[in-house]
């Protein structure tokens, strides 16, 4: 009983504000998602990361080793996820990025914190990182066919996140002042996402709904899998492997569905299959990940 409380106390706050995000959208009330978004992932984002990265109880040799955790499990995904599809004849440029990235911001970032604390946010944030810098090369460049390591090194979120790492290995803090201001403009990144998430995917369709389970379903057992895995190839434990583990089950982020909707003219990718991915894992993690924190926790 008291394990299914403290998953029920972890996941409920999470739901709970994507529930009023779908609600609120459901209503007809008006709410700018684009420039809620550019709030949250330009301004409150960026600041979450960098203090939360600061003022981490991590040590170095375990911010490596997540380090390099988060980028193996990217590449391995990648890997896996082409063959996969490769062999089943799917469409590569709409796939691939759904199967590989998860919603590591609006979801993995809280249900972080909820459950494993500062030290279990400043780790999925170092994932949430990793995998932005992924999501805006190699998944830009398979959605477009271009490159897109400039628009990664425009990224805030990017910069926040070496900012944070630098002060963070060499035990640097910045002025009380500074960190009380930026504690407080990051304090709206979670409540921002989360709202925005759930307008998002009320406006979202489903179409070919029986693909969509299929495909959400296995990129749940995929992501599980590799994030055991790569934790047990690297020795990671405790809260490093339950982060790993967590980030990588993920449903798709509402990201590969706005690269596919802006770029996929140029590649051929299909918006709307990726939109009903978006809508469909998501739904299905609302079982999944209260069982998965129960095997982690």
């Amino acid at each position: 009983m008291n394990l299914v409380l403290t998953v029920l106390e972890i996941v409920t706050p999470v739901f709970a504000l994507a529930a009023i995000g779908f609600i609120w959208a459901r209503m007809g009330i008006e709410y700018r998602v684009q420039f809620v978004t550019r709030l949250a992932m330009n301004l409150a984002t960026p600041c979450l990361i960098f203090t939360a990265l600061m003022k981490a109880e991590v040590s170095q040799q375990a911010l490596s080793s997540f380090l390099l955790a988060a980028v193996m499990g990217h590449v391995v995904m990648l890997a896996v996820a082409w063959a996969g599809l490769k062999a089943a004849g799917a469409d590569i440029r709409t796939y691939l990025g759904p199967f590989v990235f998860g919603n590591t911001g609006n979801l993995g970032l809280p249900l972080a914190l909820f459950a494993f604390g500062g030290e279990g946010l400043s780790l999925a944030i170092v994932f949430f990182a990793v995998s932005a810098i992924f999501v805006f090369t190699v998944g830009l460049a398979v959605v477009a066919g271009k490159g897109g390591w400039g628009r990664a090194a425009r990224e805030p979120i990017v910069w926040s996140a070496v900012l944070g790492g630098v002060f963070l290995w060499n035990g640097w803090e910045t002025p009380a002042v500074v960190t009380n201001t930026l504690d407080l403009i990051g304090q709206m990144a979670i409540p921002l996402i989360l709202l925005t998430l759930g307008v998002a995917l009320a406006r979202l369709e489903v179409r070919n709904m029986s693909r969509a389970v299929l495909l959400s379903l296995m990129k749940l057992a995929l992501g599980l899998g590799l994030g055991w895995g790569v934790a047990l190839v690297l020795g990671l434990e405790g809260v490093a492997l339950a982060v790993l583990v967590l980030q990588l089950s993920m449903p798709v982020p509402v990201t590969t569905y706005l690269l596919a909707e802006t770029f996929g003219e140029e590649g051929g990718a299909d918006a709307q299959a990726v939109a009903g991915l978006v809508v469909v894992s998501t739904a299905i993690s609302v079982l999944a990940i209260p069982v998965i924190l129960a095997i982690l926790l």
